[in-house]
């Protein structure tokens, strides 16, 4: 593959990965609560799907926003604490990596169009480093989200639990792909790299020949 296609994929897979890190992070699919109880009639009214910055509840739509960083914990216990610096963790570690790709994409530009080993090189190690930020905030959502379930199996009683179906939603699964493209972006830019000082090399070796 030449150096302009290698680029142009990784520009691509970039923009890409970006788009889908703000839909992620713009989204409340990231927790589904399904209730399937005995009364049909008022299933859909106990249902929800959160987001980060809110939760969802019946199929009004009616929310409320999740605040973590404005909140008096001192009527809290430990547990809460400990989850409420969960989401903060999560809410600052995924718009830090968004930003984040804005900057590796303008050095990934300049690398591209200097040809330069070394910018291209580090643009990718950054992009790796901000794909570790994505994946490091999925992982402790998740974690938040499994811990936050296990509080409510201990307070609900095993018949309610039966009818209640949790689930990750869609916006999870984007922030994880997202993470892959941010790899992706970072192994095309080593590539590029390659290519670029192969080809300098090459044109240093015929025109030291030539003189």
């Amino acid at each position: 593959m030449s150096f302009g296609t290698i680029v142009i994929a990784a520009g691509l897979c970039g923009l890409l990965s970006f788009t889908l890190l703000a839909v992620a992070i713009g989204s409340d699919y990231w927790y589904i609560i399904e209730v399937d109880p005995a009364n049909h009639t008022t299933s859909e009214d106990r249902n929800s799907h959160s987001g980060l910055w809110r939760i969802y509840e019946g199929k009004n739509g009616s929310f409320h926003d999740i605040y973590s960083f404005n909140v008096d914990t001192s009527n809290h216990t430990e547990r809460e604490k400990h989850l409420l610096n969960l989401h903060r963790v999560t809410v600052i570690l995924l718009p830090l990596s968004l930003v984040l790709l804005v900057f590796g994409g303008i050095c990934g530009l300049a690398g591209s169009l200097a040809r330069s080993k070394f910018l291209l090189t580090g643009t990718a190690s950054y992009l790796l480093i901000c794909s570790l930020l994505t994946i490091s905030a999925v992982s402790v959502y998740i974690s938040l989200s499994q811990q936050a379930l296990e509080d409510l199996q201990h307070m609900a009683d095993m018949e309610s639990l039966s009818h209640m179906h949790v689930s990750f939603g869609w916006s999870l699964a984007v922030a994880c792909l997202s993470f892959c493209l941010e790899l992706t972006t970072g192994a095309l830019l080593i590539l590029a790299a390659k290519i670029a000082y192969t080809q300098y090399h090459n044109e240093s070796t015929v025109a030291i020949s030539m003189a």
